[in-house]
């Protein structure tokens, strides 16, 4: 979720670390390094140390040859190639902007397998960070502030399961999602997670060990309309029943 990956952002360095929602990052192995589109093994990594496997994709052919070369001269990452793709932890995308030829990028890639993604780009506005955080990007990272240290501590975050921003680029974000808040989702009654406060409650009830007879009685509803309630929540959120619709809500730290 945008929210919960914002909302538990900790600054560090000089960029900010935000939590993300998914698992732990798969494990690389200790394959050989490819450059981006084939090629010779590169550095060796230190003993005992498992290298992340990282496709560099898009960009001109300089631009993409320059981050490949950063990339390896630090010996911690194994390049892929593009026929590679299914074996990489994470994909580093350049673009000069996050427009909708880039949303589509990340999404193929996603749609391949590579769900973490570090979007390096030339300019990026707020309407425009939005939509990489919605396309699923995990990190960003403005061409500018490209250093080697700067893509692999994104790289690094990214292959944990979190996501990097620039400190200036988390404060628009955070304004963004606060406004979404108040202007679209709260006069619905909506959350974050897709459900009414009304949806809320009847869970809260449920995982208090109620039953809908109970819940109704509690909130001045009728059984069928708790029933109806569960229903909804259940079909929208593709939940197997009421006991897994709780168990969501609990995940989510809605309840």
């Amino acid at each position: 979720m945008v929210a919960e990956r914002v909302r538990s952002a900790a600054r560090t360095g000089r960029h900010a670390v935000v939590r993300a929602s998914g698992g732990a990052a798969r494990a690389p192995d200790r394959a050989g390094d490819l450059p981006a589109g084939g090629g010779a093994r590169g550095g060796v990594p230190a003993a005992g140390t498992a290298r992340i496997g990282v496709l560099v994709h898009g960009g001109d052919p300089v631009s993409r040859a320059g981050i490949v070369s950063q990339l390896r001269a630090g010996g911690e990452f194994r390049l892929l190639g593009e026929d590679d793709a299914d074996a990489a932890d994470v994909s580093m995308v350049i673009a000069d902007q996050m427009d909708a030829e880039t949303a589509i990028t990340i999404r193929s890639l996603r749609l391949r397998g590579v769900t973490r993604i570090v979007l390096l780009v030339t300019r990026i506005d707020d309407k425009a960070l939005l939509a990489a955080v919605e396309a699923g990007v995990a990190g960003v990272v403005r061409r500018h502030q490209a250093t080697q240290q700067a893509l692999a501590t994104a790289i690094r975050t990214a292959a944990a399961g979190e996501g990097t921003l620039p400190p200036d680029l988390l404060g628009r974000l955070l304004s963004q999602v606060g406004q979404l808040q108040r202007q679209v989702l709260s006069p619905r009654g909506l959350t974050f997670a897709g459900l009414t406060e009304r949806e809320i409650g009847v869970l809260r009830l449920l995982a208090e060990g109620l039953d809908t007879v109970e819940v109704g009685r509690r909130l001045f509803y009728s059984e069928r309309t708790v029933k109806n309630i569960i229903h909804d929540v259940t079909s929208r959120l593709e939940l197997r029943n009421r006991t897994h619709a709780v168990a969501y809500a609990i995940r989510e730290g809605l309840i």
